[in-house]
């Protein structure tokens, strides 16, 4: 089937399934909630008050109309304005999005880098010291709590050390780069370790693979056997993991950004819902769906190209 074809075909699949998470977020925000009108004005608001902010806020229409309000909001990315800061939430959304980048795609880059040619080095070793050491290693950092890093890399190498900045942020490049490098690096800390332990699984199930005992008896070195053979065949389930991630790097990395007081989509969400601000957390909801659903039919795209006997359907 061509590709576009198979796009479009998805594509038009996604309506619905945005339609229903559409349902859930008014069911949670709309209908179970409660009321916005009194959280804004607080407990001593008259009845007369919380009407009026109602009207304002189109919380009186009908349920349906308020279903209405969401799903256009969702196919138009209209999202209002926040009830805190009274600013434009869509643009609130870019300026938020750009900081949050900066942090987590150099982090995400530079653990799944690592993660693979790590797993790739010790699926060799497999069974060995290395091997297994590497293994406790991968579950010693996993069962470390990310708010320890956090608080342990702006005491120990922010304040006592000095050698980064403790928190803060600088807009435009490369002013942002002193602020981002520790919150980088412990991202990579934080994933790393199910990073490798995921990929190390793969790779094993590709080194027992008859291509793998064809390769070695051509007389293939075994670089060439693990980072042009094995890592080839391993790739879809490396892209289907990588790729499903992306969205969640767009929204930003919550306790980084509030911990590290950089003003990205991650600290936009937690000021939401600390101050009880409904539309961004309904904004922040709905791009979290478009952007996986989105995500998942590029997965489906690249399995073509980096596998061409995968033909879509």
């Amino acid at each position: 089937m061509n590709t576009w074809l198979y796009v479009l075909r998805k594509l038009i699949y996604t309506i619905p399934v945005l339609l229903g998470v559409c349902f859930l977020i008014f069911l949670l925000f709309n209908v179970f909630s409660p009321d916005p009108a009194s959280i804004i004005l607080g407990k001593h608001a008259t009845v007369k008050q919380i009407e009026e902010v109602r009207n304002e806020l189109g919380l009186n229409k009908p349920y349906f109309l308020q279903y209405l309000d969401i799903v256009k909001s969702a196919f138009t990315f209209d999202f209002g304005r926040s009830w805190q800061t009274k600013q434009d939430i869509w643009d609130m959304m870019k300026q938020g999005a750009v900081p949050s980048m900066t942090l987590t795609i150099p982090g995400f880059m530079i653990s799944t880098v690592f993660a693979i040619i790590i797993s790739l080095v010790v699926s060799f070793y497999r069974g060995k010291l290395l091997d297994k050491g590497t293994v406790i290693l991968c579950v010693a950092l996993m069962s470390i709590p990310s708010l320890a890093y956090i608080l342990f890399g702006q005491w120990f190498f922010a304040y006592k050390m000095s050698w980064f900045e403790i928190s803060g942020y600088e807009s435009g490049f490369p002013y942002f780069i002193p602020y981002i490098i520790l919150p980088v690096l412990i991202w990579v800390f934080l994933t790393i370790g199910p990073d490798v332990r995921f990929f190390r699984t793969i790779m094993l199930d590709e080194i027992y693979q008859d291509y793998v005992r064809t390769a070695r008896a051509k007389g293939l070195s075994e670089t060439t056997i693990l980072f042009k053979h094995v890592l080839k065949n391993a790739m879809i389930p490396i892209i289907t993991y990588v790729i499903i991630q992306l969205p969640f790097l767009i929204l930003g990395a919550l306790l980084l950004e509030s911990f590290f007081s950089i003003p990205g989509l991650g600290g936009i969400t937690i000021s939401a819902v600390y101050a009880s601000d409904l539309p961004v957390i309904k904004a922040m909801t709905v791009l979290t769906a478009v952007a996986y659903i989105i995500f998942s039919i590029i997965t489906d795209v690249l399995y073509t190209v980096v596998d061409p006997r995968v033909s879509l359907k």
